[in-house]
């Protein structure tokens, strides 16, 4: 059954202005659009949301002919650039908007956090605010109420649910916006990049609970996040939104893929062809380096339950004494996590002939947190220690965490804090006093 349907979607702002702040403008609107019984002229004219670049007209398309359908129990995520059109769509399927051109069809009530404050009135206390919020989605004070303290705990901030929510911090308002939202029995959630607000504790509650609603209670949720670690968890399908349309739609993992090349520019291996312009010096050229999986094929993400192999292709210009290569990983921040130089480290008395040569270097499973890395790579010597060759940021590679816990089969929501989440191997415990 189909829970949403997107028909023919747009939504156009001037920018700078309300309305077309010319005489001659309104009045031809007015005439088009009352007298003779026409859309707006100015629909027609407009650019697309390109945010990072000027443009010739003063209206532009936040969103152009969007139109898909999401069926019921589907947890869809939305991503895109900021600027790409997810908030004002999720707004427009949440009223809080009108679209310029088109509709939308929705099954059931819809709840809705799309930005810290969403729904409260600043100077009603918490609780006042739960009903309030109930209330507009239609449902009885009895209803409510029976749902009242399981709220209260869930989002936390149950010493101030009698105090004004002005007086909240961000992250205590959407505690609260959430377990609203959540809790009051929608049909449809719709959730924001908000719950980024929210402190680590919260989000994996806050992911659970989406994952209740939806593969439990067969409820429909629209995700927006730019973290795809929460959408590759919690979306079984994704869309990506570019400048106010839809670019690609389709498996979650797939579109987590294309999402991740595009905005990092990264290919699935970099590779120079013309060994004039490749990395090196006159005793080594670097011709290919990329992210390869257990298996030795280039891919453009792993998990972080899987081991992930950087490749090395390089070409050896000349007969030269032996030299062994490492890598340096550093965080996107360009604090150095790791350094790793193979193992032959003492062979200083051998020869490395002219050739092309190739090598992978394996980082663990369940080393590197989630996110983005860089890769720098080393040439060198030993014995008297000689660096022949280093690179910088040389390749990046993305961590997706899996959100799987090592001891339980079942998905669950796992945060492990720190720079870096090794599997360390621990004795078995042993009693010594009884």
């Amino acid at each position: 059954m189909t829970a949403i349907e997107f028909n023919n979607i747009s939504k156009q702002y001037r920018l700078g202005l309300v309305s077309t702040q010319t005489l001659s403008h309104d009045l031809n609107r007015w005439w088009k659009m009352n007298v003779q019984g026409k859309e707006d002229p100015y629909l027609k004219i407009g650019e697309v949301n390109d945010r990072a670049h000027k443009g010739v007209s003063d209206y532009v398309w936040a969103l152009k002919d969007i139109n898909f359908k999401v069926e019921q129990g589907d947890v869809l995520g939305i991503i895109g650039k900021n600027g790409a059109g997810k908030s004002t769509l999720l707004k427009i399927l949440s009223k809080v908007t009108a679209p310029t051109t088109g509709t939308i069809k929705a099954r059931g009530r819809i709840a809705s956090l799309l930005e810290v404050g969403t729904g409260f009135h600043p100077e009603m206390t918490g609780r006042e605010n739960i009903y309030l919020n109930g209330a507009i989605m239609g449902m009885t004070k009895a209803e409510i109420t029976r749902k009242l303290d399981e709220i209260v705990d869930f989002s936390g901030v149950e010493r101030y649910i009698d105090t004004p929510v002005k007086r909240y911090s961000s992250g205590m308002t959407v505690r609260l916006g959430f377990a609203i939202a959540a809790h009051l029995d929608p049909e449809i959630l719709v959730v924001d990049e908000v719950l980024a607000v929210g402190d680590a504790e919260f989000q994996k509650k806050a992911i659970g609970k989406m994952q209740d609603v939806s593969k439990g209670e067969g409820r429909t949720v629209l995700f927006v996040s730019h973290n795809m670690g929460s959408v590759g968890d919690l979306c079984n399908n994704a869309i990506i939104l570019s400048n106010g349309l839809i670019s690609n739609r389709g498996n979650v993992k797939e579109i987590i893929d294309l999402y991740l090349s595009s905005v990092n520019n990264i290919e699935l291996s970099r590779t120079w062809n013309d060994i004039e312009c490749a990395p090196g010096n006159n005793i080594i050229k670097i011709k290919r380096v990329c992210s390869v999986d257990s298996q030795k094929k280039p891919v453009l993400y792993s998990l972080t339950s899987e081991k992930i192999g950087i490749y090395i292709e390089y070409e050896v210009l000349k007969n030269t004494s032996y030299f062994t290569h490492g890598i340096n990983v550093y965080t996107t921040s360009d604090l150095h996590l790791l350094s790793s130089h193979d193992n032959n480290v003492y062979q200083n008395d051998s020869i490395i002939e002219k050739g092309v040569y190739k090598t992978v270097v394996w980082i663990p499973s369940n080393l590197l947190q989630s996110g983005d890395y860089l890769v720098s790579f080393a040439f060198m010597r030993y014995n008297p220690f000689n660096v022949l060759l280093t690179t910088d940021n040389l390749l990046r590679i993305q961590i997706v965490d899996t959100k799987k816990s090592l001891s339980r089969p079942e998905n669950v929501n796992e945060y492990i804090p720190g720079l870096i989440r090794p599997k360390l191997l621990w004795d078995e415990r042993i009693i010594i006093n009884q």
